[in-house]
Formats: structure tokens, sequence, C-alpha cells
């Protein structure tokens, strides 16, 4: 049923001690950045060297939305790392936090304009992001492997959705950061399969195939760049 709440909240595919997928820890996110949309709706921008480039409308959309829905899968591990006190969520959620630093200092090279107004947990400027997040903690909430079930989900549905973002680009920067974070996703989805197998449950894949899944759970824990 609660997956049912996930997609009417509108996040359909489209989208960590030491860090536990591998990679190393980025600042704060850079500020805004101004851009210009064209007549076809592509944005002309003015990235951090100071030169005018024309990025696709789809590809900018695509990390706006990476952006938010990396600090969602963050405020949902801190809101329940808070909740539970098992350490892989406070350790993933570190780990986002590099992750949505990534995608907004890719967005400021691009000279895109950073959506996060505000880095409350819970806070996003997209409504759907915001519902989920509701719709996640409610869940998580309800029992610890309910919490590692939400924990396994994010990261299923986060490899889904940077796979389909990664057919719309062919620009190698934009293309590393994308490789990147599906690396440390794929450590994450086999660190909290590892802890539901240890309580004698199961993740059954919710938006990947299952054979996908299963191939990513039974293969080694990943060594991911960015660092």
């Amino acid at each position: 049923m609660w997956l049912r709440v996930l997609m009417m909240a509108g996040l359909v595919a489209t989208g960590m001690g030491a860090n536990d997928d591998g990679c190393a820890q980025d600042g704060d996110g850079p500020d805004r950045a101004a851009t210009e949309l064209g007549a076809d709706g592509d944005v002309a921008t003015a990235g951090e060297t100071g030169n005018v480039s024309v990025i696709p409308a789809e590809v900018a959309t695509d990390l706006a939305y990476l952006r938010e829905e990396e600090k969602l899968a963050r405020d949902v591990y801190d809101f329940l790392g808070a909740k539970w006190g098992l350490p892989i969520f406070g350790n993933i959620a570190s780990s986002q936090r590099t992750h949505t630093a990534r995608v907004a200092t890719r967005m400021a090279e691009l000279g895109l304009p950073d959506p996060v107004v505000d880095d409350t947990g819970g806070a996003f400027v997209d409504t759907s992001l915001a519902e989920l997040y509701a719709a996640l903690t409610a869940r998580g909430a309800a029992s610890l492997e309910a919490a590692l079930q939400v924990g396994a989900t994010i990261e299923d549905l986060d490899i889904q959705d940077i796979a389909m973002k990664r057919t719309r680009t062919d620009d190698p920067a934009t293309l590393a950061v994308y490789d990147d974070l599906m690396c440390g996703s794929r450590n994450h989805l086999r660190a909290f399969a590892g802890q539901l197998t240890s309580r004698g449950a199961a993740y059954s894949a919710q938006y990947m195939s299952q054979a996908e899944v299963d191939a990513i759970v039974l293969s080694a824990k990943e060594r991911c760049g960015g660092g």
C-alpha cells in the first residue's frame, strides 16, 4: 500500500562512518547562479569561468530535481537515524550530504541556479518531494524493518532514476557525476539489504527488476570516485 503512496506523491523514475559509498566528502553546495531561458526552453548560463553556454532544458531540469532528490535521501536517513539509532542511517546520510553537494557543484559549474533555498530537513521546492518525505518518514517510523525497507527502496529508485537521466546527456562531466552517485547508491542498497538479511527479512525490487537488484546485492562493495 505504501508504494502506491510513493507513486501518488509524484516521484516516478525520471531519477553514507567513512562514507558507505566510498566517496570523499565535499563541502557545502555553492551559491545559486543566474540563468536565462531561451525561446526553445534551453538554458543560457554563465558558468564559474564566466563563459556563456547553453544547457538543454531537460538536463537542467534533471540536475535540479536530482539535487533535491539526493537531499531527500539525506533528510529521510537523518530522521530514521534519530528515530532508531542504527549507525547505517547516519553513515549513509553523511554520504548523501556528499552526493547532494556534488550535484550542486556541477550545477554551479554550468551556471545553473541551486533549487535548495532552504537546507532544513524536509524542506523542498518540489512539492512532490515534500510529500514523498512525509510518506517515507511515516513508513520508516513504524518499525526498524520498515525503516530498512524504506532505505533500500530509496536506493532502488535512485539507481533507476539516475540511469534514465544518463540517457538525456552526453556531457562527460555530468555523466561522471551520475556514475559516481549510482555507484554510491549500489553500495547503499547492498548495505540496507545486508541489514535486512541479518534480521531474517529481504528486499523485493520495486523499481529495478529483481534480477538487477539481486546482481547488485550479491556483488562486492565498490570503491566510488569523486575524490
